[in-house]
Parts: C-alpha cells; sequence; structure tokens
C-alpha cells in the first residue's frame, strides 16, 4: 500500500471555491488561502441550523504507543456517511510541530481517510499556530517591558504565573532564566516555556463565541500578583485589543477537504494530555450549520478527551452529541493485556480477552454522561477474524453496537458499515440529556475527585503543597465554578503511564493547578506530567525532507 503523503498526492483535490459553493457557503464569505484552503466567516453560523444538525463525538479507549487511529476513523466515518448519501462535515484540531517532527509524523489521518492538503494541515497550514504563539509571547514581552519601566515607581510582581510558549518539544525550555546581564537587558527572573497547543491562548481561540468574546477573555487572563497581593490581568496592562489583532484572522475556521472531497473544519489544536482536547467551538458549529451531521473528536482516550468536551466545551455552549463512536484496535487491547509492543501484531486471544476491560471501562464511563455508544473498531491489515469476533460478540452481549471501520484502505467504501451503524442508532436511541460528571457549584477539591474516583478508579487524591496554595488563591479570587481541565498521562487512567487496562485503588496526585481565568477552567496538574514535552531519541524530524521537489516523511 502507498504511503499516507503518495497516497495524499495521488487525490485530485477540487478547488475550494468548489467545495464551498457545493455547500451553500457564501463566496463573499470565504477567505481563500491559496487553491485548497479558505478561512470561513463565523458570521455563517445558524444557531437554528445547529438545533437540526446530529453532532457526533469520536473518541478512544486508552491509548497505546501501537496507536488507535482516531482521527482516521473520524474522516473515515464523514466519507462513509457521504457515501450512504448523508450529508456530513468532519471538523477536527490542526496538527502540532511538536509531534509532527518528534513522535507521530502528522494528525491529519491516514491511507485513504485523510484531510487535505496534508503536508499543509501538517505544517504551516494558515498560521494559526503561530498566531497563537505570537499572541501569547506577545503579553510576556509587554509584560516584562510593564516591569522594567515601572520599576521606579514600586511597581513589581510578587508571582508571575504566564509563561512563555512554543510550538516545538524542547525540554531545554522548560525552565529558564530571563534578563541575564546589564540592566538595560530587563529584570531577572525565572521563567519558562510550555508548548503552544497548551497556552491559554489556544484554549481561549477553541472557546471563544465571537471576537467580542474573544477580547474579553484575554482581558481576563491572570499574569501574576502585585506585591500587596493584588491580581494583575492583561486588562491592567492595557493591551487585550492589541493581542485580539492578532488573533483575528485565526478566529476563523479553517475550511479544507478530505481524499473523497467533502468538506473538512481544521481549526485549533489544544492536547487532551496537558490541555482540554477539543478543536474550536466555531468550526463545530459551522461543520452543524452547513452539515445535516457533524463529526469530530477529542483528544487522546474517553478519560481526557471525551470528558474535557462534555464537561467544558458542551457545559459553555449546551451542545450535546446524538452518538459518541469509542475507536478500539485489537492491538491496543492486546497492549492493555499485557502484550509487548513489538509483539501486538501477532494473534493473541487470550490477552485480548484481558485488555478488554480497558474498553468495558469507558463505555460505563460514557454511559454516566447519558451517552449513547457504539463501538468502532478500527481494522489493521494484520487483525484476525477470531480477534474481530469476539470482539463483536463482547459488544453484542453488552447491547452496544458495533462496526468495523476499514476506511485507512478503502475510503469511504470501508466505512459504510460504520455509517449505516450510526445513522440507524441516532434515529433509533440517540443520547439522553447530558449529565456532567460535576456541578458547577461543586468545590474544586471535589470536582477532581468526582473525575479521578467516579471515572479513573482512584481510591485516593492527594494535593501537594503548591496545589493546596492555589486552591486558596482560587477560592479567594471567586474561580471556584470554573470547570477542571486535567492534565496527565494519557497512557493510563491513573498518573502512573505503566498501570495500563484497569488499574483500580490508586492514589491521584495533583501537583499543581493552573488558574487560566480567560479560558475559565483550572488546569489540575497531576503526576509527572509536562506542558513542554520533550523528543524522543530517534525523532520523526530525522525522516523528513524534500526529494526531487516533495516533501517525504510526513504521514
Amino acid at each position: 500500500m502507498k504511503s499516507d503523503i503518495e497516497i495524499a498526492r495521488s487525490i485530485e483535490l477540487i478547488k475550494i471555491k468548489e467545495l464551498a459553493r457545493a455547500y451553500n457557503m457564501p463566496e463573499d464569505h470565504v477567505t481563500h488561502y491559496g487553491r485548497h484552503m479558505a478561512k470561513v466567516d463565523i458570521s455563517l453560523i445558524d444557531e437554528e441550523k445547529i438545533k437540526k444538525s446530529n453532532l457526533i463525538l469520536v473518541t478512544a479507549i486508552t491509548p497505546t504507543k501501537a496507536g488507535i487511529g482516531k482521527t482516521t476513523v473520524s474522516v473515515g466515518l464523514a466519507l462513509g456517511m457521504n457515501k450512504i448519501g448523508k450529508k456530513a462535515i468532519v471538523a477536527l484540531r490542526e496538527p502540532s510541530l511538536g509531534p509532527c517532527f518528534g513522535m507521530k509524523g502528522g494528525a491529519a489521518g491516514g491511507g485513504y481517510a485523510q484531510v487535505l492538503p496534508m503536508e499543509k494541515i501538517n505544517l504551516h497550514f494558515t498560521g494559526d499556530f503561530h498566531a497563537i504563539t505570537s499572541a501569547n509571547n506577545m503579553i510576556s514581552a509587554l509584560l516584562d517591558n510593564y516591569i522594567y519601566q515601572h520599576r521606579d515607581n514600586g511597581f513589581g510582581l510578587k508571582e508571575i504565573l504566564w509563561r512563555r510558549v512554543l510550538d516545538v518539544n524542547d525540554r531545554s525550555l522548560r525552565y529558564i532564566v530571563t534578563g541575564l546581564g546589564p540592566k538595560t537587558n530587563g529584570i531577572t527572573q525565572e521563567s519558562g516555556f510550555d508548548i503552544t497547543p497548551a497556552s491559554e491562548i489556544m484554549a481561549i481561540l477553541c472557546l471563544a463565541k465571537d471576537e467580542n468574546d474573544l477580547q474579553r477573555r484575554i482581558e481576563n487572563i491572570l499574569l501574576g500578583f502585585t506585591y500587596d497581593n493584588k491580581p494583575f490581568t492583561v486588562k491592567d496592562l492595557g493591551v487585550a485589543g492589541a493581542i485580539t489583532v492578532l488573533l483575528k484572522d485565526a478566529l476563523s475556521p479553517n475550511l479544507v477537504q478530505t481524499t473523497e472531497n467533502t468538506p473538512a473544519f481544521v481549526h485549533g489544536g489544544p492536547f487532551a494530555n496537558i490541555a482540554h482536547g477539543c478543536n474550536s467551538i466555531l468550526a463545530t458549529k459551522l461543520a452543524m450549520t452547513f452539515g445535516d451531521y457533524a463529526i469530530t473528536e477529542a483528544g487522546f482516550g474517553a478519560d481526557l478527551g471525551a470528558e474535557k468536551f462534555y464537561d467544558i466545551k458542551c457545559r459553555k455552549t449546551g451542545l450535546n452529541p446524538k452518538l459518541t463512536v469509542l475507536v478500539v484496535t485489537a492491538r491496543a487491547l492486546k497492549m492493555h493485556g499485557g502484550v509487548a509492543q513489538d509483539l501486538v501484531a501477532q494473534p493473541n486471544l487470550e490477552a485480548l480477552k484481558v485488555g478488554i476491560a480497558n474498553m468495558d471501562k469507558h463505555l460505563e464511563n460514557l454511559a454516566k454522561f447519558g451517552q449513547n455508544v457504539v463501538v468502532a473498531f478500527n481494522r489493521y491489515g494484520d487483525d484476525v477474524e477470531e480477534e474481530i469476533d469476539y470482539i463483536r460478540q463482547h459488544c453484542a452481549e453488552m447491547g452496544i453496537g458495533f462496526a468495523v471501520n476499514n476506511a485507512f484502505v478503502e475510503g469511504g467504501e470501508g466505512a459504510v458499515e460504520l455509517a449505516n451503524l450510526v445513522v440507524k442508532t441516532i434515529e433509533e436511541n440517540p443520547s439522553k440529556e447530558m449529565n456532567y460528571a460535576y456541578s458547577d457549584d461543586d468545590d474544586v477539591k471535589e470536582k477532581v475527585c468526582k473525575v479521578a474516583c467516579n471515572l479513573y478508579g482512584a481510591n485516593l487524591v492527594t494535593f501537594s503543597p503548591t496545589a493546596k496554595k492555589k486552591l486558596a488563591m482560587i477560592q479567594e479570587l471567586g474561580y471556584t465554578h470554573f470547570p477542571i481541565c486535567i492534565a496527565k498521562t494519557q497512557y493510563s487512567f491513573s498518573t502512573n503511564a505503566k498501570l495500563v487496562n484497569v488499574p483500580k485503588d490508586f492514589e491521584f496526585q495533583v501537583q499543581d493547578i493552573v488558574i487560566n481565568a480567560g479560558a475559565e477552567m483550572l488546569v489540575v496538574i497531576s503526576g509527572e506530567i509536562m506542558r513542554m514535552p520533550g523528543l524522543p531519541k530517534q525523532p520523526q524530524a530525522l525522516h523528513i525532507g524534500i526529494v526531487n521537489g516533495e516533501i517525504e516523511g510526513l504521514s
């Protein structure tokens, strides 16, 4: 089979204006970025059409380093639904350069279920990530300058909470010192970088309702505290308007196409292990405006992405998926059953029977939110029928719909079974009203405990001295009503990546809490999670290059 990038090049793309026209998007509200990419004006969002559209969330079991293929399934489902005559649009997150050049090599789907042009989407795209990075670091520069220029007037911050960001994996930037050298270089202080997907600006862009809401949220960003313990915000800095200007174009969702020339909105890119893991509200609403079915995904496993999709995105918008699709692979189930990564391609029904408990736990959790769920088995070439049949029968015994997705190899044709199941389930038994994991009125400790104990399986939640200090600060500032966004390893329900499958009765450790007053959520740092990833020993960058004028190594 051809590589992802070879397949991408083999597809004849249609002009983006033709795609927009086919789905009744007015041309004067579509701004072209070349022939095959565009930004779509958010003024086209129609709340009445949204009420009639069917929102579908794609999530997954706990991921492993063997991969899950959630984006491939999301794109494949959209292709399959269009194959059976349904008007479906997919809404996805933008890839980050960090993972593209680090572990993954790309994040635009795979095989014959991709969003295109994949090279541009995986690289600089329309510049959204650069705008977010620039906006974040502009705040840092303006804050440092404000402190420097007003130091002789007695102004200073005893604690600075704001960090710089960069869209690369660079462990050397996690903790740094700025302002070294002569006084003209600024004030010496400790600082550090997070990766751009972890930036509060990223979260704000993905949660903002419109331009006014964007600026309001930017104004509310908490930068630090003065020596008399008063909070200091971007509004106090007086630059919210300037930062909004930097993000003006980035606010509009990006329109591209799939391998079968159907629309895809790709916008925003927070990671679910360190942020809230959902594409923008605006992109989702545009997909629902112009599609009878809107398919979106949330990052990593359902314990991270799906929980945040419900408890943050749905809570803030009133959106309620008609159905949730849980992506499963035999490889991942076998790894959860104790098989080493280099052996997962080999048949091992007994290990799969052990690992299927992970799937069951996710199904149990999703049901708590009032969601009706179907299982999408993402097929690999080495899968055996015996293992597929076991999962199918297991789901049948639980009363859970099951379908095989083979869109990676066959495109939309390979997702027809899944598409028919999704449509049938929505028509006959759509999800009930959303039931959140916690209420707004719960205190922060209670919110964390409800997620960690009721969804993850912890029997004890502990808070470090730093976290306890932040809890008191949150109480004093009046932020206790904010939803929580737990940052932890994606490889386990627990805070220990090595505890796979379904760990029980473990301690859930909270190390710190990051106050995102603009995004209106509290990022709960749990375990040894880093918001600036490092590169692996053999980064994907070693395989990326230009050969005969063509980019190679992206997937």
